[in-house]
């Protein structure tokens, strides 16, 4: 209903701390108990009376704005790639959790590999969906073994020869003798947008959207 509070989803972790000074820059900031490492509460009051937050896992933001009980929400768009939802828009790229997703291997095997004469790969990662179909396009066949986690140990273990992931600085992939052979996409964090709560509330929705859009392009303070 229109008269129901708009909800934001925002994602736990790091990019957190790089999305706070955004929703600052648009006067969103979150009821006390958001702060509180000890608070088990999920959903938030904030200062604007009409917005409430839900703090979640990255991937679970997606999720959220998909089905419509989130109508806004903040993911990388890496998760918004594997998610792949024709419910989601992103229409403002906030520039910020800049990395990139890559594809990366030991550093004794790049020296006799020649990914264009790959056919066959096995894959871990915890984009699988991302995964199959950057190999796809150019005619190999993954086979994506999925992890949330410790990915740089797969090859060093022999779960497989490759991996899938977020690189910043590169310095993890490094310390595990890893390096990126190919770039899949770089990565950013995005405002999602239901597609229905757009439809039906579109004028409330615009207007976010809109202050999203101001704040990314305001002059540092």
């Amino acid at each position: 209903m229109a008269s129901e509070k708009m909800i934001l989803a925002v994602p736990k972790g790091r990019i957190l701390n790089e999305v706070m000074p955004v929703l600052k820059r648009i006067g969103v900031e979150p009821e006390p108990a958001f702060a509180d490492d000890e608070s088990r509460q999920l959903r938030f009051t904030t200062t604007h009376p009409d917005l409430d937050i839900v703090r979640v896992r990255s991937f679970d933001v997606a999720t959220f704005v998909a089905f419509g009980a989130a109508h806004l929400g903040i993911a990388g768009s890496d998760v918004l790639l594997e998610f792949d939802s024709p419910e989601i828009y992103a229409p403002v790229d906030l520039g910020v959790g800049r990395c990139r997703l890559v594809v990366a291997e030991p550093a004794d095997l790049v020296r006799e590999d020649d990914p264009r004469r790959w056919s066959h790969v096995r894959v871990a990662t915890k984009y699988p969906e991302v995964t199959r179909r950057h190999f796809a396009a150019r005619g190999v066949q993954a086979e994506c073994v999925k992890l949330n986690g410790a990915l740089e140990l797969a090859p060093r273990l022999g779960l497989c020869e490759r991996i899938v992931d977020l690189v910043s600085t590169g310095a993890t992939l490094r310390s595990n003798g890893l390096v990126e052979v190919e770039l899949i996409a770089a990565v950013s964090s995005r405002l999602a947008v239901n597609r229905v709560a757009w439809k039906t509330r579109s004028d409330e929705v615009t207007r976010w959207v809109e202050l999203f859009r101001e704040a990314v392009h305001a002059p540092a303070a």
